[in-house]
């Protein structure tokens, strides 16, 4: 193909690629940069309350019949006087879960709490209705948000409420933690992109005056914030981060607390792991189209803009990594031209993709677990595999969101998950499945041909690279397609974290 229009239009599509996933990189770099810069400019509060303000934790619940009790425990081991606080249990489920709400509210509210059990018919606007519809009777002037697969750790409105005396402040996030990080290796490495992002992302965006956006739980917001910003609207699937972006243009400032931290369960299956990230991978392009236009014709300073271009657009990665999938192909001209792929393609990838990806993580596992971050990095060729396994599943949803294709919000199942001798696959709830991984195991066998080849002509330095994509499509396609998931587990693990690091 060498010399020829094909050989033209396939280097231009290639170099287009890799110029903007380049760019992706060097922001990969900015973060860290401002990670490292700011990481010790931790927020103080501005005073303390006289008075313990009221405060509404809002409980939003689906189908959650495994996990809902031991959510409403934690609630109500909440170190904050019971006069202070309101409870909204939000229940919108259709089976079994409703009289299990209903009898830990009944429990509660003869213990003295007081207890608000809200049932919709209809779930207008998903969990966005479900917390427009709660506000309006809650009582609190503060709002706690916990979803139901999070545990509140006894501290948490203490550790947090304090910093609303500054009345800039509308809304406080704190870290997630992993109530089953060591089950198997998929939630491990899944605990492993949420560090990055919850622990990096979030402290190096909040400490620098740049946006950040509330993670959807384990927060709490102030009540007067989300009605002077417009409100849960769900015209997007991630009401969160739309909402978030908002409120910090009308002028309110966020907090993150990496140190105080919410423990939560991870998806403990494939397909319901794809579920959450096509779903936060959506919402996001659909907030991106929503709202950065306004952004850009707004008075904010350029370095506000320009970082939240770079949020907001993040997860286009996904679409161009796909591409490259489709792009990589096994060399024909003989040994002269593998070593120019070699050089024109692995190295290039090397560079600006993997390289910025790694040290991404490696800064988030140094920081968080500075005795064994060394053992956590076993795991980081299969943090990238799993990254480059998603790309079609993610990519599906960017397009999803370009072209106005509409969808339901769909929870993610869970199962109450903490410890290894714990089995998921007799419970009730499943995600849904699609005829994607087909698609994603057709990759994987097109990956190994890939790597047969390579090692055929002695382009060894390429095998690394694409035993990363053959791994990555076949674990996502066979853990999609089979009945069981492979629970691969490196070194020691632990059921949980420390709910305060």
């Amino acid at each position: 193909m060498q010399g020829s229009l094909g050989y033209v239009i396939w280097t231009t599509c290639y170099l287009a690629v890799l110029i903007g996933l380049s760019a992706y990189g060097v922001h990969r770099y900015f973060i860290i940069y401002l990670f490292l810069k700011n990481r010790k400019r931790a927020p103080v509060p501005a005073g303390r309350f006289e008075q313990l303000p009221r405060v509404t934790v809002q409980l939003p619940i689906f189908n959650e019949l495994y996990v809902v009790e031991r959510l409403l425990r934690s609630v109500s081991e909440l170190d904050y006087p019971r006069d202070r606080l309101q409870i909204q249990v939000l229940d919108d489920s259709t089976d079994d879960t409703r009289e299990v709400t209903a009898s830990c509210a009944e429990e509660l509210r003869r213990r003295g709490f007081d207890v608000q059990l809200i049932h919709r018919v209809d779930r207008t606007g998903f969990k966005a209705g479900a917390l427009a519809g709660g506000l309006e009777s809650a009582s609190g002037e503060f709002v706690c948000i916990l979803d139901a697969d999070f545990v509140a750790p006894p501290e948490l409105l203490q550790q947090t409420i304090q910093f609303f005396t500054d009345p800039k402040i509308g809304m406080i996030q704190t870290r997630w933690g992993h109530l089953n990080r060591g089950y198997s290796m998929l939630t491990r490495v899944q605990a492993m992109f949420l560090d990055g992002h919850l622990l990096l992302e979030q402290t190096a965006r909040s400490r620098s005056g740049r946006f950040f956006n509330f993670n959807g739980t384990a927060g709490l917001w102030r009540k007067t914030c989300i009605q002077e910003a417009g409100g849960w609207q769900h015209d997007t699937l991630c009401e969160d981060l739309d909402l978030s972006y908002r409120a910090q243009v009308a002028g309110w400032k966020f907090i993150f607390l990496p140190d105080v931290v919410t423990p939560a369960e991870l998806p403990v299956d494939m397909n319901g792991f794809k579920s959450q990230q096509h779903r936060w991978t959506k919402g996001s392009i659909q907030t991106c189209k929503k709202l950065l236009p306004g952004i850009w014709r707004s008075k904010l300073p350029f370095a506000i803009k320009a970082e939240a271009t770079g949020h907001l657009v993040s997860n286009f990665a996904y679409l161009l990594l796909a591409c490259l999938c489709v792009l990589l192909h096994p060399s024909t001209g003989g040994p002269q031209t593998g070593w120019l792929r070699t050089l024109l393609i692995d190295v290039p990838i090397f560079l600006t993709a993997s390289v910025s990806v790694a040290v991404f993580y490696v800064c988030a596992q140094r920081e968080l677990h500075p005795r064994s971050w060394m053992k956590q990095m076993l795991l980081l060729p299969c943090l990238l595999a799993l990254g480059v396994g998603l790309s079609l599943n993610n990519a599906r949803a960017v397009l999803e969101a370009i072209f106005n294709h509409q969808s339901d919000f769909t929870r993610t199942p869970k199962y109450g998950i903490e410890r290894k001798s714990q089995n998921w696959r007799s419970c009730k709830y499943r995600a849904l499945k699609s005829t994607l991984p087909i698609l994603e195991l057709a990759f994987g066998i097109y990956f190994s041909y890939f790597v047969w080849f390579a090692v055929s002509n002695h382009q060894y330095l390429s095998v690394p690279f694409l035993l990363m994509f053959q791994f990555g499509f076949l674990y996502v396609a066979l853990s999609s397609l089979l009945p069981w998931s492979p629970k691969f587990s490196f070194g020691a693990s632990r059921s949980a974290e420390p709910i305060i690091a």
